[in-house]
């Protein structure tokens, strides 16, 4: 560590080499196989670079070097937590029941929706059908019609209006999507 103070960057590069595996078998040790331990060891390597300035030369290395992995892996468990309570792992995501399918279609006349589509003032339309049709971002939208993205929502929004005002209240406003769903 003294030479990698030094500025000795072949001796800094070893050093990290040195910690990885260190850094790996303390995690290991203390939680066995986790899908993070390579974020932990990422994590302790970025801290020991921002921190290396830190250590002071006549102490110790080792309780300086795992009180940083102590601390990232105390983070990561934290995290892992917080994922574990508001997330739900999937590998796709699954389709609507078919009943929920049909009941959308069923009574649906879209020849009606594309007349009062066609009613629209023509910007509005566009916004319409680039979020409803395409599932285009609001952002893209905003830049592709030189808009804020608020600008952007608000023409939806008052496009949904007139669209159920067209429609005679036959659009339902649970099928409008939220303001902010198409953000990124």
């Amino acid at each position: 560590m003294r030479r990698a103070q030094a500025g000795d960057e072949d001796a800094y590069a070893a050093l990290l080499t040195e910690f990885a595996g260190l850094a790996r078998r303390f995690v290991i040790a203390r939680l066995s196989q986790t899908p993070w331990v390579d974020d932990v060891v990422q994590a302790t390597l970025m801290s020991v670079d921002r921190a290396r300035h830190t250590f002071v030369a006549d102490r110790a290395l080792a309780p300086w070097f795992y009180a940083i992995v102590r601390r990232r892996l105390i983070d990561m468990q934290r995290r892992a937590g917080r994922i574990a309570r508001t997330e739900v792992a999937m590998d796709a995501l699954p389709d609507p029941p078919v009943e929920a399918r049909a009941s959308r279609a069923a009574g649906v006349d879209i020849e009606l929706v594309r007349q009062a589509l066609a009613q629209l003032p023509p910007r509005q339309r566009a916004i319409v059908e680039a979020i409803q049709l395409r599932d285009e971002p609001t952002r893209h939208i905003a830049a592709r019609l030189d808009m804020s993205q608020a600008a952007v929502k608000v023409a939806a929004h008052r496009g949904y209006k007139a669209l159920r005002r067209l429609l005679g209240g036959a659009a339902p406003a649970a099928n409008e999507p939220a303001a902010g769903k198409n953000q990124g």
